[in-house]
Formats: structure tokens, C-alpha cells, sequence
């Protein structure tokens, strides 16, 4: 598990050995099982969890009573509620795991003190998180300028495992349809190959 970690960091940031024997010294292993919730809204997030194997998702429930799907998790992924974890507060998300999971996880405390101690893990968890304000971006972009089959054809493009992985209802939550119309855009696929 630690090793699919460093050769994530080793990806994105040249590290040396003694920073890596810090955050070694710094995360745990854990396991949570298919359905668990690794986080529960009205819960302080206090670790960010790396992803070894496994699926996870991030919601809430609007106040419709409906799950709203923020993000998606799978290996090589980092999952947190970062409004809690960083301001340490309440959280309004919750975290599940859509399949049996294996994680590496790393406390606000500990995180907080490696940043400060070792410069290249501060680098990579800096392009860690400039790439998923990316994703988010785009995303945000997505819903505004382009179509549902557009968002659906763009979002399959670039997160194929997602697609294979993901139920249906849970993928049309995170791009914003109903699964009734998701359902639609498949079929109309599925028709045009025919």
C-alpha cells in the first residue's frame, strides 16, 4: 500500500528517502468495507485518505432529502472533506465507500507538520490539490456550456473506470441529471451504434 503512495508522490515532485521515511512515520492503513462511511455529515473530517484499491464517493443531502454526489474516489485518489479538514469544522459531507476499500490515511496534525518539515511532500500535495481545483473547474464549466450528452460524452472521455464502475443513478447525481435522463443519453448511444 505505502509503496503505491511514494510512486504516486514520485509522479508529481522529486522526493528523498528521508522525506518519505517521515510520512511513513506519519500515515496508517485502514480498510473499510463495501457501504461503510469513512466520514458522516455533522463529523470534524480529520484525515484525507489516499486510495490504494477500491471506490469512493463524497455527498450530501440536499434539502429535497436527495444525495447530491460531489466527487467520485478511486486508487491513486485523495479523499477528504477539505472545508472540514482544513478549517477543522463540521462537516456537511459524507464519504462512503462504493466498494471494498484499503486507504493510506494521514491526520490534519500529522499533515500539517509534514508540509511544514519537508518541502517536495508540501510540493506534491500543492499539485495534488491544484489539479483537482482543475477537475472542479472544468467541471462547474461543463455544466454551464455544454449539453447533458455533451457533459456525459466529456466526462466518459476522460474518467472511463468512473463510468464502468460508478451505478448509474450515483453517476447521473454527480453530473447533475436525473437517472431517467442518463438513461436516455445511453440509449440513444447504444441506437446509433446499432
Amino acid at each position: 500500500m505505502i509503496e503505491r503512495l511514494f510512486a504516486h508522490i514520485r509522479k508529481f515532485t522529486k522526493v528523498e528517502e528521508p522525506d518519505l521515511e517521515l510520512l511513513e512515520g506519519a500515515i496508517s492503513k485502514r480498510h473499510f468495507t463495501k457501504k461503510e462511511h469513512v466520514l458522516t455529515e455533522g463529523h470534524r473530517c480529520h484525515f484525507k485518505h489516499f486510495i490504494t484499491s477500491g471506490l469512493m464517493r463524497s455527498y450530501f443531502v440536499n434539502n429535497k432529502g436527495v444525495e447530491q454526489i460531489v466527487n467520485f474516489g478511486i486508487e491513486d485518489w485523495w479523499m477528504a472533506d477539505y472545508d472540514s479538514f482544513v478549517n477543522e469544522s463540521i462537516s456537511q459531507l459524507n464519504i462512503q465507500a462504493l466498494e471494498d476499500c484499503e486507504v493510506v490515511s494521514l491526520s490534519k496534525t500529522d499533515f500539517d507538520e509534514l508540509i511544514t518539515k519537508s518541502p517536495a511532500i508540501n510540493n506534491y500535495f500543492r499539485v495534488i490539490l491544484e489539479k483537482r481545483h482543475i477537475s472542479d473547474q472544468r467541471r462547474i464549466q461543463y455544466m454551464f456550456n455544454l449539453t447533458g450528452e455533451e457533459m456525459y460524452d466529456t466526462f466518459n472521455d476522460h474518467n472511463p473506470d468512473f463510468v464502468q464502475r460508478v451505478p448509474q443513478y450515483m453517476l447521473a447525481s454527480y453530473l447533475g441529471f436525473t437517472p431517467e435522463f442518463l438513461s436516455k443519453i445511453r440509449k440513444k448511444k447504444v441506437d446509433s451504434r446499432s
